[in-house]
């Protein structure tokens, strides 16, 4: 058969030909750390196929993704409608990025974001979260002329310099000092927030409504005050909603949960690409964008070489279409609410479980020092060589044993984050459920295989030190 395909590349031919060399190809000339990581925890395994929820190996064994790709398959993956909606555009032949005129498709995608978000005006659209919150952090500082932002201890908002300045967590920081001179305050501190305020140069605070590392949430009130100091002092709210925005919580924002919030910035990525294209996006009011972009001198003063391409923008109206067809915010409040339950009714059961929290389908299972005696040393032991040990041997075998994908849900945490797909069902909570409960049931017996890998990370972490 003659192969129509215009010059001489074949993707499935490279594929068939180097995919197995997979893992050496990454140890070569990417993260050399990667692939060691991998097969030090039992990770390294190959997946041929996925579809919606599940991923299969080459052996047709299915595996549970409770992960999302951090969040970024929130329709799971090859949603029908997406890949379609990306064939159409392709086939399409648009004139895309021509820089010089004015297409279609990014005033549809922001159209439709905005009616999600009536308190806002204008959309700028980028490449990823970190570059939606580096946008936000611009606009900030421009609009109201200070230069300082603040943001929570433990937060997450990307790792790009200016994302990284905001960011919590000194283990991405160090090294890469200096950054802008920004200032950190615990989540729901607002004498910290006026303390702040009174120094007369904050821009802005940036937020997560759910904080990704340890899915904790704002505490009730505090995002609505906050709001009001930083109008009082003429800076704004920024609220980073790149994991929790687009039904994550329940809600289309996480910070629709509280009355009253109306962020002046909101910054969405990951769930709006499909799974396919990169894209981020930073919503504002007409008063931001109208001092940012002040005259025709400045319209380019902020701008992305890829920013609105057509791809994007077709799997981003692809998506919302989806969540609005088959009600996937309220599946997400509804089988989140349904996830934890099950498994808050196990924290009484099971000595090492502290709690359950979180909203919609983005939850948190902490872990915690034992009470009896025999199960106390073995914490001991995991705790003294490293902390997060002990959810690391949790996840394992959930993936080993059970086959369902999970993460530890940061550096030194005893905790596990769920972030699933937001189409999953009462089926994947069981199957869940019934894993972690077996795993349970194997830490709590005081031997076996788990705690003999428990064993096997003490010594990685020492030899680490």
């Amino acid at each position: 058969m003659k192969d129509n395909r215009p010059g001489g590349f074949d993707l499935a031919k490279l594929l068939a030909e180097r995919g197995d060399e997979r893992y050496e190809l990454h140890a070569r000339h990417l993260n050399h750390q990667l692939p060691r990581m991998l097969r030090t925890i039992g990770f390294d395994r190959v997946y041929e196929r996925a579809q919606g929820a599940y991923f299969w190996d080459a052996d047709g064994n299915d595996y549970l993704d409770m992960l999302a790709g951090f969040g970024v398959m929130g329709l799971g993956r090859h949603h029908p409608v997406v890949r379609q909606a990306l064939h159409d555009v392709l086939d399409a032949s648009l004139a895309d990025l021509t820089r010089f005129d004015c297409q279609p498709l990014p005033g549809l995608l922001a159209e439709r974001l905005l009616a999600h978000s009536p308190h806002l005006d204008r959309v700028f659209f980028g490449n990823s979260g970190t570059e939606a919150v580096e946008t936000a952090l611009k606009f900030a500082r421009y609009a109201t002329g200070k230069p300082r932002v603040l943001y929570c201890a433990h937060a997450f908002h990307g790792l790009t310099t200016g994302s990284l300045s905001v960011n919590g967590e000194d283990g991405f920081r160090d090294g890469f000092a200096p950054l802008l001179p920004d200032t950190a305050i615990e989540l729901g501190d607002l004498d910290a927030l006026r303390r702040e305020l009174r120094r007369g140069d904050v821009a802005a605070l940036i937020v997560e409504p759910v904080q990704g590392k340890g899915v904790h949430a704002a505490p009730p009130g505090f995002l609505r005050e906050a709001q009001e100091l930083l109008h009082q002092h003429k800076a704004l709210l920024i609220a980073d909603e790149v994991q929790t925005g687009l039904g994550r919580t329940g809600d289309f924002y996480a910070y629709q949960h509280e009355e009253g919030v109306e962020p002046d910035l909101v910054c969405v990525a990951k769930a709006l690409s499909g799974g396919y294209v990169p894209v981020g996006a930073t919503l504002g009011k007409e008063s931001v964008f109208k001092r940012v972009y002040s005259s025709m001198d400045r319209v380019l003063v902020h701008s992305a070489s890829f920013g609105s391409n057509a791809q994007a923008m077709a799997a981003g109206l692809a998506v919302l279409a989806v969540m609005e067809d088959e009600e996937t915010v309220a599946n997400a409040r509804r089988t989140g609410d349904l996830l934890r339950e099950r498994l808050a009714g196990l924290v009484d059961r099971y000595e090492l479980l502290h709690e359950v929290r979180g909203r919609g389908l983005m939850i948190g299972i902490e872990f915690g020092r034992p009470s009896s005696l025999k199960l106390r040393s073995r914490w001991a032991m995991l705790q003294a060589a490293r902390k997060g040990l002990f959810a690391q041997m949790v996840v394992v075998p959930l993936l080993r044993k059970h086959r369902i994908l999970t993460q530890v849900s940061g550096d030194h945490l005893e905790v596990i984050k769920l972030i699933p797909p937001l189409v999953i069902g009462e089926p994947e909570v069981e199957r869940f459920v019934t894993a972690f409960t077996a795993v349970m049931d194997d830490a709590h017996s005081g031997g076996g295989l788990m705690w003999d890998f428990g064993r096997t990370l003490v010594k990685q972490a020492v030899a680490n030190r």
